[in-house]
């Protein structure tokens, strides 16, 4: 999968080259392409913004670097994702969609976001990572990132993916190791029983459990 990420802040996507994430890019199971919007604003000052129209508080990011830098990587197979706190939530179901795309490119705004018509002319979707306003568009994009990559083939194990949070609408089980016991707290009896299907369904139990407890939404769809 190809991920380009069109910013004017690059240097903040430095904590995708470690762990898992730095792996899957060595492995070629992934190609994250950092764009700088600003090499494609005008010299000498490069300006990417100006005061909107009808007034109002904050600055807009202009339609022409943003043109520019988006046509410079965009191709047939490409989808185009604004993160913006107005988009669609999103969710584990949205990330195993864009698990399955050959190149996504993620478009980061900042100060009062971008100009519509790049979002009108280019067919954008607008993802939001929850209800909460952020100051740009960089930390959003990263968590997109992780959540999708971990998802395609080969970058983390299917039975990690099999028993997770969010798999048939629950919440991920307690989990536990070494010792046995700490601070007096002590891993429950049934995981070091070596009874597989008691230990099932006491997983399949607390994972209940704690979803009734954190996201009984979830349950709904159940």
């Amino acid at each position: 999968m190809r991920i380009d990420v069109l910013t004017l802040f690059p240097e903040m996507f430095e904590s995708l080259n470690y762990s898992i994430l730095k792996r899957a890019q060595e492995e070629n199971l992934i190609s994250i392409n950092l764009v700088n919007i600003r090499d494609f604003a005008s010299p000498p000052h490069y300006k990417c913004d100006d005061e909107p129209y009808g007034g109002g508080a904050g600055m807009v990011m202009l339609c022409e670097p943003l043109f520019k830098a988006i046509e410079s990587i965009l191709d047939d197979n490409a989808k185009i994702y604004y993160m913006s706190p107005r988009g669609k939530v999103f969710n584990q179901n949205i990330a195993k969609t864009l698990s399955s795309l050959e190149h996504i490119i993620l478009l980061c705004g900042h100060y009062e976001g971008i100009d519509q018509r790049v979002i009108d002319y280019f067919h954008i979707e607008e993802l939001s990572i929850g209800d909460y306003v952020l100051t740009g568009g960089e930390i959003p994009a990263m968590a997109v990132i992780d959540a999708v990559a971990r998802l395609i083939p080969n970058v983390i194990t299917n039975e990690s993916l099999e028993n997770e949070s969010f798999s048939n609408n629950l919440l991920e089980y307690d989990q536990y190791t070494r010792p046995l016991e700490f601070k007096g707290l002590k891993v429950p009896e049934i995981l070091i029983s070596g009874h597989h299907a008691n230990i099932e369904k006491w997983r399949e139990q607390n994972s209940l459990e704690n979803t009734k407890k954190n996201r009984p939404d979830l349950l709904k769809n159940k």
